[in-house]
């Protein structure tokens, strides 16, 4: 592929000539393959109450399959960059809480998180008109708290249905 980035008069030249950059695309696969690979991948689990619901879950269930959709995918784009997750589809709040942000038709969705680890631990979502309230950071470091006393009572695991 190449790329007329100029125009260059030369003299006595009868018409001009294009300063051109050549992009090998396999080159720039390769820097993007190996972006990739030196981000390690990020495991991520849902909080888990006591009683072993899943906050984020139940939350999800509640919203429109669009909306569970995106999430997901910003989920997964977690599980990918972990901590190099940035602006626009995340953002750093407070006390070691971050959150993943979705929007579709003008609502505002969140889903709070934090680090255990190497584990990013998915705490809550929410909808949210201008900051995160205070409440829902606050309830993020409870079980940020909870999580880190005891990981594996306060780990997610899917129900069997036999």
């Amino acid at each position: 592929m190449v790329l007329r980035i100029g125009k260059l008069q030369q003299p006595g030249a009868r018409r001009p000539t294009y300063a051109c950059l050549v992009l090998r695309l396999p080159a720039i696969a390769n820097l993007l393959y190996l972006r990739e690979s030196m981000v390690p991948r990020t495991d991520t689990v849902f909080f888990a109450n006591e009683d072993g619901t899943a906050p984020l879950l139940d939350w999800l269930d509640r919203q429109d399959p669009k909306v569970q959709d995106k999430c997901l995918v910003k989920v997964e784009r977690l599980a990918e960059l972990g901590h190099e997750l940035r602006r626009p589809e995340a953002d750093y709040l407070r006390d070691g809480i971050y959150e993943l942000r979705v929007r579709h038709r003008n609502v505002n969705y969140r889903i709070l998180y934090f680090f255990h680890e190497r584990t990013a631990v998915l705490s809550h979502g929410l909808t949210k008109k201008d900051v995160v309230p205070d409440r829902e950071i606050e309830l993020a470091i409870s079980h940020s708290e909870q999580f880190r006393r005891h990981p594996g009572r306060h780990t997610y695991e899917e129900q069997s249905d036999v």
